[in-house]
């Protein structure tokens, strides 16, 4: 589906250059601009409209190191990992029906992966663990995934030394678990989005579109890449393994480049097909400018973008510290603008208190005129005499 169409809501910014104030010096030419005194002239801020690479503003947070990579925004704070910061984590979540006949999404939602898996775990603490699955050709591959990816993770050989490795591995486990399953139907599938915290390190896996967008300070920062088969990379890789893409479709027929089970269009486990069911990772480490996370299937963005999400939860969050409250009206607002698809988004806070207030200082900047353009300024006074 398309991306979303709305204008993101503009972000102000500061800019951080100026000129500095120059002394003016008494000149032979200049007499009768002896007395002339310095103006004091404010500079406006620039309005810079978001868009999805988010730039860093000194003014509003410490700057960001922002890195491209296929797409996708790696997010590394400027805190460094000595910082006392420690995420304190609390999510709520909402689906609707929207206007389709059935509903296919599915999410799962664990503030306290300890608890969850129990006190003999393997798992750094604190941790927590979420994800969304917008299924398609019916219920059962989201509903599969969602109660077993999970485990297919933490019961990975590399885990948790080498947790990229095994998310995405167990990514591929559960693709063929899947398939194996017997009683469920195969050509189901579903796309996954998934977030996995241990500490302060966020580690987002993504195969699909649906999107995770990290809220800094305002800004949105998006930690995944939806997987299109127009997309460019993606369309290459389709047809490197012999599929095709016609009119935004992969072979006709699937409206995602990357998904979990839809088994009739896959070929025999272990073999490279144009469907792919492996994720794609990003890795945050998370700061106290990190304020809360928005993950959410493709119904939200179809129909708004990610500086849009952002802008509505930090102003709702603001308002009640609510994670839930906050993702009913980001599903309000969806519908509002007359979302297509079933809706399903989950908001994570980072802490227990509502994100503050921005404040924007006002500068006056001090300008004063050089020497040479007074004696230019009286050059051309003199010439109309």
């Amino acid at each position: 589906m398309a991306a979303g169409t709305d204008t993101p809501s503009s972000l102000s910014m500061l800019d951080g250059s100026y000129r500095k104030n120059v002394t003016v010096t008494k000149d032979e030419k200049s007499n009768t601009f002896e007395n002339m005194k310095q103006s004091n002239i404010g500079k406006p801020p620039r309005h810079l409209s978001a868009i999805r690479n988010s730039v860093s503003s000194a003014q509003l947070a410490p700057a960001t190191e922002v890195e491209f990579d296929s797409g996708i925004v790696s997010s590394k704070s400027s805190s460094d990992s000595n910082s006392p910061f420690v995420p304190v984590f609390r999510s709520g979540s909402c689906s609707e029906i929207g206007s389709k006949q059935f509903m296919e999404d599915e999410h799962i939602c664990i503030d306290n992966i300890l608890e969850h898996l129990g006190s003999t775990a393997d798992f750094p603490s604190p941790g927590a663990f979420y994800g969304v699955f917008d299924g398609h050709g019916g219920t059962d591959a989201a509903s599969y995934i969602r109660e077993n990816i999970l485990r297919f993770i933490v019961e990975d050989s590399h885990f948790p030394f080498c947790a990229k490795q095994a998310i995405k591995s167990a990514f591929l486990k559960a693709d063929h678990a899947f398939a194996d399953n017997g009683t469920l139907d195969s050509s189901s599938g579903t796309t996954a989005l998934t977030a996995l915290i241990f500490g302060r390190t966020m580690l987002v896996a993504n195969a699909g579109d649906c999107r995770a967008v990290l809220g800094r300070r305002g800004r949105a920062v998006e930690l995944s890449k939806d997987h299109k088969p127009n997309c460019a990379s993606e369309r290459v890789r389709i047809e490197e393994l012999g599929g095709m893409v016609y009119d935004g479709y992969l072979n006709g027929q699937l409206s995602v480049a990357r998904a979990l089970g839809d088994w009739h269009m896959k070929g025999s486990k272990g073999s490279s097909c144009p469907l792919s069911a492996e994720p794609e990772l990003e890795e945050t480490i998370l700061s106290e400018e990190d304020e809360f996370l928005i993950i959410g299937c493709d119904g939200l963005w179809d129909v708004m973008s990610s500086q849009c999400a952002v802008t509505i939860a930090r102003k709702e969050l603001m308002l009640h510290n609510d994670p839930e409250r906050c993702s009913r009206e980001l599903v309000r607002e969806a519908l509002k603008r007359d979302t297509r698809d079933n809706l399903t988004v989950v908001v994570v806070c980072f802490s227990p208190e509502p994100p503050p207030k921005i404040e924007i200082p006002k500068f006056k900047f001090k300008r004063s005129i050089s020497a040479e353009g007074l004696n230019l300024v009286q050059e051309v006074l003199d010439s109309n005499v």
